[in-house]
């Protein structure tokens, strides 16, 4: 049998490329040699965004969407709606008879999230608890792997921790998940920080020819490069940034010498990284498409998603229960 793997992601507004590089396509490999579960968190999304869910169904439903013109394979993966699954919930409700309060406030991402998103109020269980919600994710499928950066490493400690607690409690019967360490590429945004749906600097698999050009037409370059005729930096360059993640290496190369030697302008550079993207982004959008015509289509991939998910948590459940004596 093959080696499981699980994996997620919020439904918090349109994908876009950060989120292509550095997950679906790690993903579109992961689910060639493991038996692999992907699913939308949506229950994590309320966790911060409780107040406002009047665009989560679109949210869910694009996200679904997105990920199977991003090649996605619903007979190679299973493919699910968190919601859809309520052993995710029952799981995460008797971890939350077992697990120190002081666990989930040493979780970096607790007091440093608080900071970032101050504007809203994150004084809630569901916030502190989200990491133990994560740990149920992943235990209710005995996944083998996790697919993390190093940011995320202390998430899945937590899991592991949480898995040793409740079998040393009771009896055996999860195994302790393992980091499957992924290099993420930095996507950078159309204003040189990190591609971000917050910081309104992404390029979306939903953006059509002419808003991607309209965006690289305008994205920001090397400062020090004023004019035509002045050498440029592209270590420095988002642009050269996209570059290296989406061309070819010979134009990579021709980007590189030419921006250093002023032989070529901005505005060729960027038209030969428009050419990359659209190369790229042409399949996806084709299958994107085909999608967002076929709904029942959509609709069905989720309906076997969680029958198959739900045949394997609810296993899990069951020797749970026995565990502990319910």
């Amino acid at each position: 049998m093959r080696k499981r793997v699980l994996s997620g992601m919020r439904p918090t507004g349109r994908l876009h490329l950060g989120n292509f590089s550095g997950a679906l396509e790690n993903w579109k490999r992961l689910q060639e040699e493991y038996e692999s579960f992907f699913f939308v968190a949506d229950w994590h999304a309320l966790s911060t965004d409780y107040a406002k869910t009047s665009d989560l169904r679109e949210y869910i439903h694009l996200m679904l969407v997105d990920w199977l013109a991003a090649g996605l394979d619903p007979h190679k993966s299973t493919i699910f709606i968190q919601s859809h699954v309520p052993e995710h919930a029952e799981l995460h409700i008797l971890f939350s008879m077992i697990t120190p309060i002081p666990w989930l406030e040493r979780v970096p991402t607790y007091k440093e999230q608080q900071q970032e998103l101050k504007d809203k109020d994150l004084s809630t269980y569901g916030f502190l608890g989200y990491p133990l919600l994560q740990s149920a994710d992943i235990l209710v499928y005995k996944a083998d792997f996790v697919p993390v950066g190093i940011d995320q490493l202390p998430h899945l400690e937590l899991t592991r921790e949480i898995a040793r607690r409740f079998n040393f409690l009771y009896k055996p019967v999860f195994p302790e998940p393992q980091p499957l360490m992924t290099e993420f590429p930095k996507i950078p945004g159309t204003d040189g920080r990190k591609m971000s749906k917050s910081y309104n600097n992404a390029i979306h698999f939903s953006d059509t020819r002419e808003e991607l050009w309209e965006k690289l037409r305008t994205m920001v370059t090397d400062p020090k490069r004023i004019k035509r005729t002045d050498p440029g930096d592209p270590e420095i360059c988002p642009v050269f940034g996209l570059h290296r993640v989406y061309s070819s290496p010979d134009i990579i190369k021709q980007v590189d010498v030419g921006c250093r030697t002023a032989g070529i302008g901005c505005i060729e550079c960027k038209t030969w990284l428009k050419n990359s993207l659209v190369e790229k982004l042409v399949p996806i959008w084709e299958r994107r498409t085909h999608y967002l015509t076929n709904v029942s289509m959509v609709k069905a991939v989720v309906e076997a998603g969680a029958k198959r998910a739900r045949e394997v948590a609810s296993s899990v459940l069951t020797e749970v229960r026995d565990a502990i004596g319910l």
